[in-house]
């Protein structure tokens, strides 16, 4: 077998004895039509060779969801030192308190590592628990 391109491969080619010099066979029809089917199907190969894989990349692995999952608590943690360094320096925040909100509402991937998926709640919870607080002194002032 032969490797003709991205278009797939191709049956060996018959030997020249049947041939003439300008390259059409002698033989029946029966090997022409069989290369004109070839020729025929090799594009459409080619084009479901590259939807499988478009379609592998948009699959996700159990190690890319653990990858987004402990990037997302990290990225949390971030905002909530964030938040407490502008409460420490008498600042009200705003702009901390946006950033939590928005990196809370970000969809957090679940993990089959139950410990993880523990850490992780814990870390929107706080993060939760630190956005109820503002909106309560947002309320009282």
């Amino acid at each position: 077998m032969k490797v003709t391109g991205p278009t797939g491969s191709s049956a060996s080619q018959p030997s020249r004895a049947g041939k003439a010099p300008g390259g059409f066979s002698l033989g029946g029809a029966a090997p022409a039509a069989a290369t004109g089917a070839a020729a025929a199907a090799a594009p459409l190969a080619g084009v479901a060779g590259v939807s499988a894989l478009m379609a592998l990349q948009g699959v996700e692995d159990a190690t890319e969801r653990r990858r987004r999952a402990i990037r997302r608590g990290g990225s949390l943690l971030d905002r909530l030192d964030e938040l407490k360094l502008a409460l420490l320096s008498g600042a009200a925040g705003d702009g901390a308190l946006e950033r939590l909100s928005r990196a809370l509402r970000e969809e957090r991937p679940v993990d089959a590592d139950p410990g993880l998926n523990g850490l992780l709640e814990q870390i929107d919870l706080r993060a939760a628990v630190e956005l109820a607080k503002a909106d309560l002194r947002r309320n009282a002032a």
